[in-house]
């Protein structure tokens, strides 16, 4: 009987698979089945699973015998098809790195990548054999797999893969069980972070000396420069513009752009309503991409060519000072990544420009002119005398001379900075704080406390000292991780506030350093938008850090993080 053409018949009489050894075959129950049925006989229960796969039975006959071949049979089919459905990856791999069993994904990769997998399989089995042969058994039965990383760099796609042992009843391991599965996603958003993270510290990276004798159009050009260059590396543009909320008029006005029309002359109201996509998103803090500009009812005519915009508030604190928008001549250019890294860009854009308006001029246009420019030529140095000694009394232990000359520096330079600080008639208005007398608590409140501030970015750690020597403290300042750590080892401080990220030493590092000092010593923690690669939060928080604070922060919110760290009560 041929199968294929019997199947492919439109019979009405219903159909039945007989499992049966030919040398037991019951021929007078087949002839009793008579022509009422389509009787189709198998040796054995491979062929009838092959059948029963391609086509449709109404019954199946076995004699016991083929009963549990034809279950297992079944049991194992299902398992494959399982393993072949799921996203993952899964093969068995000998110990000399031979492909023994893929599932179909598996199958399915190009050739760089089987090559990487038969190798480092085979180093996960040499790693699980050596463990072996030493006595090292599984915890709780199970052991715990080995990862690896693949890399095809010709199509720029990335894998991680997990290595099990597969021992026998006796403990004896005869090859492994490996899962793999994409990670070219996630590794390629984890890279813009990282790159966003990059250059937004780059972008806020604005030197005092460098802008304080330029006019604001010379400022804005500072900012603009690196605004659009970062920009377009990472969001990859045709036109961009930057918009201000101008809140005495509530227009949206340009502040720069890059390829624009000559005769911009569209007037952008904060409204959600006929005001363009710009107005919505300013209105109501959200971000928006534009697939169809022909269609959109929010997008209004401008440039020739676009067929796809992203547009996200510039967002300081709690409060929306602009937008950027981005436009691109290619359908489908944005999509939610682009949207993620397009915001913390947008907020890095919104500090920069604050560092300039509120940080920068306000530094130099405070009431006590006289003594704000002794604390500009005495305060900075000072902070750097003080961490230079710190760091030398580390290069000379043993020498009690010369370490008690450096000490004596650096006491010296603390009672400069407490005179220059009491002779100060005006602090400098900064996050957001307006020149005067401080606005959130007493002058008093943390006097007799020492501080120290550590970040590498100039004005982050400046901006804090200047703000909590608004209430009484003396700080000391350092630029990275080094100073901090030597500094910590030469004085007992009430309070430490530093950065997760910089060189030479991490966020935990410090902490910890402060804590071996004191276990008493309270510290905060400063990230830019809950960025923590080292995972000194989770780390320190197990220990009793104080609090985190996340950039950017208001100076209510840093008073209030010191006030529960020192126990302190508002009067």
């Amino acid at each position: 009987m041929n199968l294929s053409s019997e199947m492919s018949e439109k019979a009405t009489k219903p159909k039945l698979l007989v499992v049966c050894d030919p040398q037991r075959q019951n021929q007078d129950f087949l002839d009793s089945l008579g022509p009422e049925y389509e009787i189709f006989v198998v040796e054995n229960a491979q062929q009838a699973f092959k059948l029963l796969r391609e086509y449709s039975f109404d019954a199946v006959f076995s004699d016991q015998s083929g009963f549990p071949p034809l279950e297992q049979a079944a049991v194992s089919q299902q398992a494959v098809d399982i393993l072949n459905t799921i996203d993952e990856a899964v093969c068995i791999v000998s110990g000399d790195g031979t492909l023994l069993w893929a599932n179909r994904k598996a199958g399915s990769f190009p050739e760089p990548i089987r090559i990487q997998l038969a190798e480092l399989s085979k180093k996960g089995y040499d790693f699980f054999n050596g463990l072996i042969s030493k006595g090292r058994t599984a915890r709780d039965g199970q052991w715990r797999p080995r990862k690896y990383s693949l890399t095809d760099e010709a199509t720029d796609r990335y894998f991680e893969m997990a290595v099990t042992p597969m021992t026998n009843q006796k403990g004896q391991l005869g090859q492994v069980a490996v899962v793999i599965w994409e990670e070219t996603s996630s590794r390629r958003l984890r890279k813009r972070i990282e790159a966003i993270d990059s250059a937004g510290r780059e972008l806020v990276r604005l030197e005092a000396e460098a802008v304080a004798e330029m006019t604001v159009e010379q400022r804005i050009q500072v900012v603009q420069d690196k605004i659009v260059r970062y920009a377009r590396k990472l969001l990859h543009f045709d036109h961009f513009v930057v918009r201000i909320w101008n809140r005495q008029n509530n227009k949206l006005e340009v502040l720069f752009g890059v390829d624009l029309p000559a005769d911009e002359q569209t007037e952008v109201f904060v409204s959600p309503d006929n005001n363009g996509i710009s107005g919505y998103v300013a209105s109501t803090g959200r971000s928006y991409i534009c697939n169809n500009p022909e269609i959109d009812v929010h997008y209004l005519p401008g440039l020739d060519g676009v067929r796809c915009s992203l547009t996200v508030p510039l967002r300081l604190h709690d409060r929306i000072i602009g937008t950027m928008n981005v436009e691109s001549h290619q359908a489908g250019a944005f999509g939610e990544d682009d949207r993620q890294m397009a915001e913390i860009l947008g907020r890095y854009i919104a500090i920069a420009l604050n560092i300039l308006d509120l940080l920068v001029v306000q530094r130099y246009q405070t009431t006590g002119e006289t003594s704000q420019n002794l604390n500009q030529c005495v305060s900075e140095p000072l902070n750097d005398i003080v961490s230079e000694a710190a760091m030398l009394l580390e290069d000379y232990i043993g020498h009690d001379d010369i370490r008690h000359r450096l000490q004596k520096v650096i006491d010296l330079a603390t009672q400069i900075k407490s005179g220059i600080r009491q002779v100060r008639s005006a602090p400098k208005g900064i996050l957001g704080a307006k020149p005067g007398k401080p606005a959130y608590g007493d002058q008093k409140e943390f006097a007799g406390r020492h501080f120290l501030v550590v970040d590498d970015e100039h004005f982050i750690r400046q901006t804090v000292a200047d703000v909590v020597e608004q209430y009484g403290c003396l700080t000391d300042i350092a630029c990275d991780g080094r100073e901090a750590l030597a500094m910590l080892k030469q004085k007992k401080y009430d309070l430490v506030i530093s950065d997760i990220k910089m060189p030479f030493a991490s966020g935990y590092e410090i902490f910890a350093a402060a804590r071996d000092a004191d276990q008493s010593t309270p510290v905060i923690l400063m990230t830019g938008f809950g960025y923590d690669p080292g995972h000194s939060i989770v780390r320190a928080n197990r220990e009793g850090l104080s609090a985190v604070l996340y950039k950017p922060f208001k100076v209510d919110q840093l008073l209030g993080e010191i006030r529960k760290a020192l126990d302190v009560t508002r009067a």
